[in-house]
């Protein structure tokens, strides 16, 4: 088993649509997001204290970059954060995107590359694709006609990107060549398969290898090995998970963003804690987030 100690709520955050959670080893604390409540949140475990800092818009992710400053992705493109003001900066528009897309979900790879996806907002049409980011250039990467994008994620070798299809329930996986562009994408894990009723949301990869995924309708993070074979779940008291971070000093303190979007009253009343930021211990640690390279 990879997990070494029970699940607890961390923050009690009540979002919305609570994504995209991202250890930042230079000041050692979490950031993760609130699409629909359009925050970004920070959360330091030590003294489990959390700041807010209003976006101007939807933000899918943000992510610390080697400038001291955020990331993050929004719906009308990329934004420079300073986290201390919380002032936003448009920096990039990424090109050929529909009007009614939103960015979703991102990562950064060894060499501070971002990866990140796009998606109807409205969650119908076949319009989401996946991206790169390099030092200010925006490239077109991965599959497309996609209508929730999630991921991508990047093994510690930097020679394997996974992109998940959240309404197809299918992990796709993809070599990355020498030019740092993936090839082919083939199926990597069928949800499907495994789950009855839920849905792949964020993936992330540890230090074996292993790619971890929230399980939207799925009350659960399931872990699967680098072949693709469902190896654990971990149970939350939640039914929708979107994704996890490893953090702390170790990386083996696991952090999970969990959403109240598309629960009703009646399903609310029975999980109360729904929009928390929840916690566990593993025995196998992540992986060190790369801040993002920026020009």
């Amino acid at each position: 088993m990879a997990v070494s100690g029970p699940v607890s709520l961390a923050f009690d955050a009540g979002a919305m649509l609570g994504e995209g959670p991202v250890w930042d080893t230079a000041r050692q604390c979490l950031w993760f997001v609130d699409i629909k409540g359009h925050a970004v949140w920070r959360f330091d475990p030590e003294g489990g204290t959390s700041r807010r800092i209003d976006a101007p818009d939807q933000v899918g992710w943000v992510l610390p970059t080697s400038a001291g400053r955020l990331l993050a992705g929004l719906k009308s493109g990329l934004h420079l954060i300073d986290p201390h003001p919380g002032h936003f900066e448009k920096t990039a528009t990424v090109p050929g995107e529909p009007a009614d897309n939103r960015l979703n979900d991102a990562c950064t790879d060894r060499a501070g590359r971002v990866w990140f996806g796009s998606m109807d907002d409205g969650e119908q049409q076949e319009t989401g694709r996946f991206y790169r980011y390099e030092r200010g250039s925006i490239v077109a990467v991965g599959p497309t006609g996609v209508t929730i994008t999630n991921g991508p994620a990047v093994n510690g070798n930097a020679d394997l990107v996974y992109f998940a299809d959240t309404l197809g329930r299918k992990i796709y996986v993809a070599e990355l060549g020498e030019d740092g562009l993936p090839g082919a994408p083939r199926l990597f894990a069928d949800i499907a398969q495994d789950f009855a009723e839920a849905y792949p949301d964020g993936p992330v990869v540890d230090a074996e290898g292993c790619v971890w995924t929230g399980l939207w309708n799925g009350w659960a993070v399931a872990r699967y090995s680098p072949e693709g074979r469902l190896l654990e779940t971990v149970p939350l008291p939640v039914a929708n998970v979107t994704k996890l971070a490893f953090g702390g000093a170790d990386l083996r303190s696991a952090f999970v963003t969990t959403a109240r979007k598309g629960l009703d009253g009646a399903a609310l009343e029975a999980q109360p804690q729904a929009g928390g930021l929840f916690t566990f211990r593993s025995e196998v640690a992540g992986l060190a987030t790369t801040p993002v390279e920026m020009k």
